[in-house]
C-alpha cells in the first residue's frame, strides 16, 4: 500500500491487554486502499456481551456491524477489543448497540453505518436494537443481515 502509512497502530501485531471498559478502549483506523470505490464492509460479532446496569447478570447480543468506508477502515483487532471491552460493562441494549455505532462513525467518518443488535431474551423478551447514519447508499449492495428472529423452542 504506496502511501498509505499504518505506523501509528498501537495494537496490531501486539501482546496488548483487554481494556476494562469501553471508554477505556482504543479504537483504531487504516487508510482505505479503495477510498474511490463504494463497498459495503461487514463485521459480525456472534457472541458479543455486556452486564445488565440493574442486575449485573450477563447479556448476549449477535452484532452486525455494516458500513461503506470513506477515506478510514475500522482495524479489526482493535474492534474485537473494543467489542469485548463490554463484557464487564453495564448498559441497557439499546445503549450498547448506538454506542458502537456512534463510536465507530466518529472514528471514520464513513459514508454510511447501520448496526444492527440482536439481544437474546431475558425475562423472555428479546430486544433487537437498530441505528443507521441515513438512507443506505443507492449503488451499494447492501445485503440482509441474515439473523432470524427469536423463536424460543417453537
Amino acid at each position: 500500500m504506496a502511501g498509505k502509512d499504518v505506523s501509528g497502530l498501537t495494537q496490531l501485531g501486539k501482546a496488548v491487554e483487554q481494556p476494562k471498559s469501553p471508554e477505556e478502549a482504543i479504537l483504531e483506523r487504516v487508510p482505505n486502499g479503495q477510498e474511490d470505490v463504494n463497498c459495503l464492509v461487514r463485521f459480525t460479532a456472534p457472541e458479543f456481551t455486556s452486564l445488565c446496569p440493574m442486575t449485573g447478570q450477563p447479556d448476549f447480543a449477535h452484532l452486525v456491524i455494516d458500513y461503506v468506508p470513506d477515506q478510514w477502515l475500522v482495524e479489526s483487532k482493535s474492534l474485537k477489543l473494543f467489542l469485548t471491552s463490554f463484557r464487564n460493562h453495564g448498559a441497557f441494549h439499546e445503549d450498547c448497540t448506538v454506542m458502537i455505532g456512534k463510536r465507530i462513525v466518529d472514528l471514520l467518518s464513513p459514508r454510511w453505518l447501520r448496526i444492527g443488535g440482536y439481544w437474546y431474551p431475558r425475562g423472555g423478551i428479546p430486544i433487537d436494537v437498530f441505528w443507521q447514519t441515513g438512507a443506505p447508499l443507492a449503488d451499494i449492495w447492501l445485503p440482509d443481515q441474515s439473523v432470524a428472529t427469536y423463536r424460543g423452542r417453537g
